[in-house]
Order: C-alpha cells, then structure tokens, then sequence
C-alpha cells in the first residue's frame, strides 16, 4: 500500500460525504442547533462508525452478509426505524427552545454513531471501493492504518462543518426559521428512513 491509495481512497471518501445523506444532514441539523461541540461530537460518532464499517469490510463481512442475508436485513431495519424516530423527534420539537431539541455531549456522540450504525449498505459500499483502491495482500498494520485515516478524515471534516455553522450568523439563521429547519430536516430523514426501510 502506498500514499496515491490512501489519497485515491481519501478522494472517494470526501466525495461520498458530500452526498446528501442521513449522516451529513444529521451532522449539519446537529452543528447550526448546538454549536461547535454539539457538531464536533455528533461528526466524532459518525466518522467513527464509518470507519469501523471499513474495518469490517476489510475483514470481510460483507461475506457474512452474503451469507446471512437475515444478518444484513436486521440492521437495515434497525436504521430505518432509528432514522424515522430521529425523524419523528425533529418534527414534534420543531419548536422546542434550541437547548431542548439538540442533543449535546456525549448524547451527539451516540446519537451519530447509531445513525451511521443503521447504515449497513456502507460495509458494501466500503468494500467495492477498498477492492477498487487498494492492493490485495494487505497487512493488519495497513488494515489499522486505512481505518484510522478514514477515522481522521471524517472527523477534521465534520470538525470543519461544526465550526463553520456554529457562527453566529449561522446561528442566528437558524433560530429565525428553526420550525421550518426542523421540519424540513424530520421529512428527509423520515423519507430516507423509508427508503432504507424499503429498499432491496
């Protein structure tokens, strides 16, 4: 493995982010409503599911999904539920005072590792990309170092989002449409829910 397919897997990665999704509109809800650390803990809890759904492609669970499709089925129902719930929450608090709809603390953290949780289709997604990428025959130091770097570039991304939408302008924009925001953001969430739900 060398550093062009660390920056080659870096690329892909950025650009599969910056696909509107669950994680990114969860991550930005979570920033504009909470603030920096709000942001920065919800980003930490999904980069590091995403990172450890690379792991588990390196190791090959995407065969043990092949296999125990019911295993694959699970967790994708388990998502589409937390992500209609998150949906549901979005909507009923719409106009909730801010402290009382963003989740802070080690709440964000956990709550954006669930919604990368739910995601099973990343450890296939991760998988046709790593075999894309990266050369066969890689070591476990290469496997640690692959999923730390997906760690690392998750974070100072969502990090970067955090800071960025925590000013006070952003701020200030929200507060004055916040029961729009919310609600906006619950009908995405829930629509991807379904979706999630419902698709092969």
């Amino acid at each position: 493995m060398t550093l062009t397919h660390l920056l080659a897997f870096n690329l892909t990665l950025l650009a599969a982010m910056a696909a509107p999704g669950p994680a990114l509109l969860y991550a930005l809800r979570q920033s504009i409503a909470g603030g920096f650390m709000t942001g920065a803990a919800t980003g930490a809890g999904l980069g590091l599911m995403a990172a450890l759904w690379t792991g588990a492609a390196l190791l090959g669970l995407e065969v043990v999904f092949t296999l125990f499709p019911a295993t694959f089925l699970i967790l994708k129902i388990a998502g589409a539920l937390y992500l209609l719930w998150v949906a549901f929450q979005l909507w009923r608090d719409a106009r909730k005072p801010v402290a009382d709809s963003a989740k802070p603390g080690a709440r964000a953290f956990f709550g954006g590792l669930l919604v990368n949780l739910g995601n099973p289709k990343s450890v296939l997604f991760a998988a046709s990309v790593l075999v894309v990428i990266f050369p066969p025959g890689l070591t476990l130091a290469d496997k640690a170092l692959i999923v730390l770097n997906h760690f690392c570039v998750e974070l100072i991304v969502y990090s970067a989002f955090a800071a960025l939408l925590s000013t006070p302008p952003a701020r200030a924009a929200y507060l004055a449409m916040k029961p729009r925001i919310d609600r906006m953001a619950a009908l995405i969430l829930g629509a991807l829910g379904l979706r999630l739900l419902f698709a092969r």
